[in-house]
């Protein structure tokens, strides 16, 4: 029997168990659930057996999915380790990434994706640069930093974007607010309220610059550096916080947040990585973004890949 396995079938099945459905396998991978699906299936029928059981939740592979597996987890990690090994004799290292960020939550998931990455690119000196940054991409041009992971993208900059992934951002209220049976809040149900957040521009904020600003609501306000203190505040009635889902959710799981979704459609945010050209294309830069991607796609809550 003539053999069809490639390497495409065993990231497939990886992506599989890793994401836990078909659609998500499919985002991870980057097609579409069709192509993934008839993908699977030709293989099964080449192999006269099927690769896991369909509708099990968490999925479950058969004893032939599970063999397979076996050898993706022994062949793929030596291919990707090849990979670099390649770009690095081709491409050299640069040595140093130090990056900027602009949002106060971002630490939530860039700091597992970097412990990632580090086993990756050993070489690459990996840094953060040092507090809050109102202006990141300014750091860029300055050479302060490498990378800087910022909200938006400014089309007048001369900057590579690398888009990362959206997430949901939700209002978070004390348990019995006065909002709290809603199924969802709009810009009015702030105008009355005080809107507790990080000490950032209002630019940089999108409950305010998509929701509050465009409806010309105009409330209170109070700030705090720390998420903790935030909700803290919004527990004793002092006001409604927003942030992304997985910054809250720890909070919301203990019950001590109420979470709201904002507008009937929900309030979303986006990432991406910003570099200055030149380091676009550098191989230790690609996969850093490539981790970020799968990682937090992975492991946070509300995001999807963009």
């Amino acid at each position: 029997m003539q053999s069809i396995l490639e390497v495409r079938h065993l990231k497939t099945l990886h992506a599989l168990r890793e994401a836990g459905n078909l659609l998500r396998a499919a985002t991870l991978l980057n097609v579409t659930q069709s192509a993934l699906s008839h993908q699977i299936k030709l293989l099964e029928e080449h192999h006269g057996s099927a690769l896991f059981e369909r509708k099990s939740t968490p999925i479950r592979f058969t004893p032939a999915g599970e063999r397979l597996l076996q050898l993706a987890d022994a062949v793929l990690p030596q291919i990707a380790n090849t990979e670099r090994d390649l770009a690095r004799l081709a491409q050299g290292v640069a040595g140093q990434l130090r990056i900027a960020v602009e949002c106060h939550t971002c630490f939530d998931w860039l700091m597992p994706a970097m412990d990632v990455f580090r086993n990756r690119w050993p070489e690459v000196e990996l840094d953060i640069v040092s507090g809050f940054q109102a202006d990141p991409v300014g750091l860029l041009y300055n050479g302060r930093a490498d990378v800087a992971i910022v909200s938006e993208i400014d089309h007048d900059e001369s900057i590579s974007y690398q888009p990362l992934f959206r997430f949901e951002i939700v209002a978070l209220l004390a348990k019995d607010h006065a909002l709290a049976s809603r199924d969802y809040l709009v810009a009015q149900d702030f105008a009355s309220d005080t809107l507790i957040t990080y000490p950032v521009p209002d630019e940089m904020l999108d409950i305010v610059r998509q929701v509050l600003k465009p409806a010309g609501i105009d409330t209170t306000r109070r700030t705090t550096e720390l998420t903790v203190a935030m909700l803290q505040l919004v527990a004793s009635k002092r006001g409604i916080a927003t942030l992304p889902v997985w910054a809250a959710q720890n909070y919301v799981n203990r019950d001590y947040v109420l979470p709201k979704r904002i507008t009937a459609g929900g309030l979303t945010g986006k990432l991406y990585a910003a570099c200055l050209p030149e380091l676009a294309d550098k191989a230790y830069l690609t996969d850093f973004v490539k981790t970020i991607r799968e990682s937090s796609y992975l492991n946070l809550q509300s995001v999807e890949l963009i």
